[in-house]
C-alpha cells in the first residue's frame, strides 16, 4: 500500500513544482496558474475517488440490463407450410371431423398429383385403379364420395394408421 501511494503522491508534487515553476517565470499570469493548479488537483482527486470506489464496488462483466439488450439469435425456424401440416395431423389424432375437414383435403391433393405424375392415374376419372394402388385405408380417406363423418367428435387416425397412409403414399413415389 505504500508503494501505491508514493505513485499517487507523485502528481501533486509534480503539480506543484510546475506551479512554482510558472509563478517564478510568469509573475502576472499567477492569477490563471492558480486556476489550472486547482482544476488539475480537483481532477487528480476525482480520478482517485473513482478508483476507490471501483475497488470497493467492482463491475460486474455484464449487467441484467445488458443482457436484456441483448438480441437472441433467431431461432430455426421451420417453414410455416410444414408447422401447418404437423398441426392438422395432430388435429386428425383426436376426431374424425378434423381428419375429414383438414388433414383429408391434404392427403387427397397428395394422392391426386402422385397419382397422375408417378402412375398416370387420375384419381377421380380412374377410382378402381387408384383404389388399387393406394391401398384400402388410403382410398377411404381420399375417396370422392366420402361422407362427413356422423359422429365428428368419434376419434380420429391413430398413430399406425397414420404410418399407413404415409407409407401408401410412399410406394407411389
Amino acid at each position: 500500500m505504500t508503494r501505491r501511494l508514493l505513485r499517487l503522491a507523485q502528481l501533486p508534487v509534480f503539480v506543484t513544482i510546475a506551479l512554482v515553476v510558472v509563478l517564478v517565470a510568469l509573475p502576472g499570469r499567477r492569477e490563471l496558474a492558480l486556476h489550472v493548479y486547482w482544476l488539475v488537483l480537483a481532477g487528480f482527486g476525482l480520478a482517485v475517488l473513482v478508483g476507490v470506489v471501483r475497488r470497493a464496488h467492482p463491475v460486474p462483466p455484464s449487467s441484467q440490463f445488458d443482457v436484456g439488450l441483448r438480441r437472441t439469435p433467431p431461432a430455426q425456424r421451420k417453414l410455416a407450410e410444414l408447422e401447418r401440416l404437423e398441426r392438422e395431423v395432430t388435429l386428425a389424432t383426436s376426431t374424425a371431423f378434423d381428419v375429414h375437414i383438414r388433414l383429408r383435403p391434404r392427403v387427397r391433393r397428395i394422392a391426386a398429383y402422385l397419382l397422375a405424375a408417378r402412375r398416370g392415374v387420375d384419381l377421380d376419372a380412374q377410382p378402381e385403379l387408384a383404389r388399387r394402388l393406394l391401398g384400402e385405408p388410403t382410398w377411404e380417406l381420399v375417396r370422392a364420395e366420402r361422407p362427413v363423418p356422423s359422429d365428428r367428435n368419434a376419434g380420429g387416425l391413430d398413430v399406425p394408421a397414420m404410418r399407413e397412409l404415409v407409407a401408401s403414399l410412399e410406394r407411389l413415389s
